[in-house]
């Protein structure tokens, strides 16, 4: 068992005896108000990734985005006091969860404007913390920390996390959503200091079962622990098959085929899926994988397409003079080349051109956009159009691609989104920088409201107030797989093993083929309709 340090003793002594007491500081300290932000930001650009209008990818195309998807590469920084989300007479706002039994307790940590205050983790609740992750913001901290004072993981920052002997809470059973910048922020009390001579570290071994070409140009050795700047670099990558027995981890991507070779007990063995449950292989095998690294947030490892983080939690909106529906003069725009999705996308995207200005370009269309002009067709977004369609060829639980981050709030349009959950794209995206199909109940009453803000440039401009206030995150995947596996053993028995991951990856209600606001009408969508293979 191990030993409960004195600041743990005393921690559950005070909420023992004091727990009227601790519950009012919790009150004031996790549930006070946010202060609206007023402050500004120079918005920082970079160049997007080239925008895509296929659903499916090619081999250069998946290795791409699988360089970005590791933390090769990310998109923009955006621009943007705390608002909800559209509401309408069909809308259903988002439920508070319940709070659940405390999971961790930590002590803050790093720089802050208030005396020491304990950080109080649920599984369903998270307060405002600071980018260290330790300390809490206090209910009227709504400055926007400089370049220099940002999470190292973000653009010119240099903030890194320190070894601490209380752990952050990382593992899905700690704490509920991605865990990103928790994994960034964690050093394990259990992960080496690097030694003076880097040959003398020991290091733990990361095979690539699949080879690493698939991974985007990722190379076998240290590099890439090195490169990336990752606190905990202890980690070699291998390629080599030979090398299982010895090897700490285990990473299968995209395709399984079980191994002729057994999982030693210390082993960790990880199932990496780029793509939906719809379009990936059914699992037979029970209790043979350990992690999971999905777009889905109760993955091990989150591997999302993008991440955005706010520099300050308090600040989600910033005020700017600037009107992003001058000079636009056409309102909806869509590129695609797959006509065939199942969830209905492209008949919905017609029925709404009955009501207003719907321009689609690509083989479902009447307009077209060559590939070799294909970045000239995507800046019309940031001139000519107001509204983008970033519908997925899915609709499956927290399933977000690059047609909504990059297509979409990659320019300077609003996106209107079909696939994943209303939920799933509040929790993903920045505040109020979106509009959900599932909020009307029609296509025609989602044109109504559309032309409502295509002639109100004041209300057009609210969605995006969010740019300035944060930016898409690096999310340095291998790093995160480092630090993680040199923290296993912390971990309860119960939950270091996967017994169904078939089920958890695609069990009832995680795809439908309609809209999820009709449950009576749409059908979900069942293992029995998915091909098997290997």
């Amino acid at each position: 068992m191990r030993r409960l340090s004195p600041r743990r003793l005393f921690l559950l002594l005070v909420c023992g005896v004091s727990s009227v007491f601790l519950l009012v500081n919790i009150e004031q300290h996790v549930y006070g108000g946010a202060g609206a932000g007023t402050g500004s930001s120079a918005q920082q650009q970079t160049e997007a990734p080239a925008p895509s209008s296929e659903d499916v990818l090619s081999a250069s195309q998946e290795e791409n985005l699988s360089r970005k998807l590791t933390g090769q590469s990310n998109i923009h920084s955006g621009k943007a006091e705390e608002v909800k989300h559209i509401s309408k007479p069909s809308q259903t706002d988002e439920k508070t969860e319940p709070t659940e039994t405390v999971t961790s307790l930590s002590t803050s940590t790093g720089k802050s404007n208030s005396n020491e205050a304990t950080v109080v983790y649920s599984k369903k609740t998270r307060p405002p913390l600071h980018l260290d992750r330790r300390t809490l913001l206090g209910k009227d901290d709504t400055v926007l920390p400089d370049p220099e004072s940002r999470a190292w993981y973000m653009k010119g920052g240099s903030l890194f996390p320190h070894r601490d002997s209380e752990p952050l809470p990382v593992w899905p059973e700690e704490l509920s959503g991605d865990r990103i910048p928790e994994q960034l922020m964690y050093i394990p009390e259990t992960s080496p200091e690097e030694e003076n001579e880097p040959s003398q570290t020991p290091l733990k071994k990361i095979l690539l079962w699949n080879g690493a070409s698939s991974w985007g140009g990722i190379k076998p050795g240290r590099g890439v622990f090195l490169k990336e700047k990752c606190p905990v670099s202890s980690c070699v990558i291998s390629s080599n098959r030979q090398e299982s027995e010895s090897s700490d981890l285990i990473l299968f991507k995209d395709h399984f085929s079980p191994p002729a070779i057994k999982r030693s007990p210390n082993q960790v063995w990880m199932l990496y899926l780029l793509e939906c449950p719809l379009h990936t292989q059914i699992f037979h095998q029970k209790h043979i994988f350990n992690w999971t690294a999905t777009y889905r947030s109760d993955s091990t490892i989150v591997a999302p397409y993008e991440r955005w983080q706010y520099y300050n939690e308090n600040v989600k909106r910033i005020n700017e003079n600037k009107n992003y529906a001058e000079n636009k003069t056409k309102q909806v725009a869509w590129f695609v080349s797959n006509c065939g999705a199942r969830n209905g996308r492209l008949q919905y995207a017609r029925e709404l051109g009955n009501y207003i200005g719907v321009d689609i370009y690509g083989a479902c269309g009447t307009k077209k956009c060559p590939r070799s002009e294909q970045k000239r067709c995507f800046s019309m977004l940031n001139t000519d159009y107001k509204f983008y369609l970033a519908f997925e060829n899915s609709n499956c639980k927290e399933y977000i691609t690059e047609k909504f981050f990059v297509n979409g709030l990659g320019h300077d349009v609003i996106p209107i989104v079909m696939g994943a959950r209303y939920e799933d794209y509040v929790k993903a995206s920045p505040e109020k920088s979106f509009i959900h199909v599932d909020q009307f109940k029609s296509p025609k009453e989602l044109a109504a409201y559309l032309h409502e803000l295509d002639s109100d440039d004041e209300k057009y401009n609210e969605y995006f107030q969010w740019k300035g206030t944060g930016e898409f995150i690096n999310t340095k995947f291998f790093c995160r797989v480092c630090a993680m596996i040199h923290d296993t053993q912390r971990r309860p028995s119960q939950y270091r093993s996967i017994a169904n991951v078939n089920e958890w990856w695609r069990g009832d209600g995680t795809c439908v083929s309609g809209s999820w606001n009709q449950k009576s009408s749409y059908e979900e969508i069942s293992s029995d309709d998915i091909p098997e293979e290997g």
